[in-house]
């Protein structure tokens, strides 16, 4: 079956439904993705010439530029994930921030979109993506949970592979108040093909304050500040951490892994989701969490007490996006998690 695709106006892929015959306007945007592909090689070529993206293969993984300020991976037919690495702004939210550094859609196995990006309640949420509501630099006090006094700059991609048995990418970006670099970020995203049942994206990400210790802190009584997973709009939810199903929402809550399960397939009535899993190594582990059955898994590190990373002292934290069909009990989440922790590396540049 072959996927037709459509890009907004602010380079956000929206969601892509099933047809069995490509329609004119369908061809006619296949072939402005390929130009648009070639000009992103060029363009990575002259970034970085060490980092490669190899031809596309029909069943195997493939990275395709949309628009100037985003980039794509599908598996064969099926979109994976969208990495916005350019500040986006939205027509549906016009009074919003821009947003970079996140990714948005991630997508679940048979297409549907999992995550969201400015929602009315939240309009600062922004699907997959990292951000503290305290940051000091000194005595400035800046916040980029809701895209206040700092930005995320991207500086260079440090990886695009794409293959058959599947796709690693690299980014390094830049923190900035004003002109000034604060801090210097690496991502690094292993995604594994799908399986009948899920699939498995790893991400490593990597913080060195440049020239001034940086201070973290989460939000009061609450700790979000860090990893967080905004979904996507469903009538049902379930969020299930080790214990169990939940049926209030979490905050300060020390937990290894959490689940997000609902109906994000847009009537057709199918339940899927994503868990996020620490991994074991991961700073001051296991961290604190709040869940909200709105749509919200947020890791809370460090949480409530204040960390200060030192000026050229970097600090990595590891997880796993785990998306998968169904709404599975805890003991197969944990399963999941601790074949997880047995099996991941660090990534090898």
């Amino acid at each position: 079956m072959l996927y037709s695709n459509a890009v907004d106006q602010v380079g956000r892929l929206t969601v892509l439904a099933p047809r069995n015959v490509p329609a004119p306007e369908t061809i006619a945007m296949r072939v402005s993705w390929g130009l648009a592909l070639l000009a992103c090689v060029a363009f990575v070529a002259a970034q970085n010439p060490e980092a490669k993206s190899p031809a596309a293969s029909p069943n195997g993984f493939r990275f395709e530029a949309i628009g100037d300020k985003s980039l794509g991976l599908w598996e064969g037919d099926r979109p994976v994930f969208v990495y916005h690495f350019g500040a986006v702004t939205s027509s549906n939210a016009p009074n919003a921030r821009s947003r970079s550094d996140y990714f948005h859609p991630l997508y679940g196995l048979d297409g549907e979109v999992l995550t969201d990006d400015f929602p009315l309640d939240h309009d600062y949420h922004r699907g997959l993506y990292w951000a503290w509501s305290h940051i000091r630099v000194g005595d400035q006090e800046l916040d980029s949970w809701s895209l206040r006094g700092v930005r995320y700059e991207f500086r260079r991609w440090l990886a695009k592979e794409a293959r058959s048995d599947g796709a690693r990418l690299g980014v390094e970006n830049g923190w900035f108040v004003g002109d000034k670099q604060i801090m210097r970020e690496t991502v690094w995203v292993q995604v594994q093909p799908r399986s009948a049942s899920s699939r498995a994206i790893d991400l490593e990400l990597t913080w060195k304050p440049t020239e001034r210790a940086v201070s973290l802190l989460g939000a009061e009584g609450k700790s979000y500040g860090g990893l967080t997973l905004r979904f996507g709009p469903r009538s049902k939810t379930m969020i299930t951490v080790p214990g169990g199903r939940t049926n209030g929402d979490l905050v300060v809550t020390n937990l290894p892994w959490a689940d997000l399960s609902g109906d994000l397939s847009k009537g057709r009535g199918d339940l899927s989701g994503i868990a996020v899993f620490v991994h074991p190594g991961h700073p001051d582990y296991p961290p604190t969490w709040m869940t909200r059955h709105y749509g919200l898994l947020a890791v809370g590190w460090p949480g409530v007490t204040s960390k200060t990373l030192p000026a050229g002292e970097p600090v990595t934290c590891r997880y796993r996006i785990w998306i998968h069909r169904g709404a599975p009990d805890a003991a197969e989440i944990q399963r999941a998690y601790e074949d997880y922790c047995a099996r991941a590396k660090p990534h090898s540049e």
